[in-house]
């Protein structure tokens, strides 16, 4: 019997009101798909609203949204492009 590897969780900063942010987390929600039809390592994702940490605000309020994975963040995500290329830099490393 094979036993599957955990998912790594991708820790995605935002704010509630965030219009970038909600797009962001459709197109991860896209790619995560797409790496997952393909047999791709996928993640957990865990969603952090900054503004309920004064720590996390003061680092990521001029930076949302963020993705982070094991110590790798994307700033400002406002592509496909972006999350595509992140999550085959970050995903990979961690199967």
């Amino acid at each position: 019997m094979t036993e599957s590897l955990p998912s790594p969780t991708l820790t995605v900063y935002r704010r509630d009101g965030c219009h970038l942010c909600d797009e962001a987390r459709v197109m991860l929600q896209q790619a995560l798909e797409e790496r997952a039809m393909r047999g791709d390592t996928t993640a957990r994702v865990r969603e952090l609203d900054i503004d309920t940490d004064p720590e996390l605000h003061a680092r990521y309020f001029l930076r949302i949204p963020v993705f982070a994975i094991d110590g790798l963040e994307l700033d400002l995500v406002t592509s496909s492009r972006q999350v595509r290329a992140f999550l085959d830099r970050a995903l990979p490393a961690l199967a």
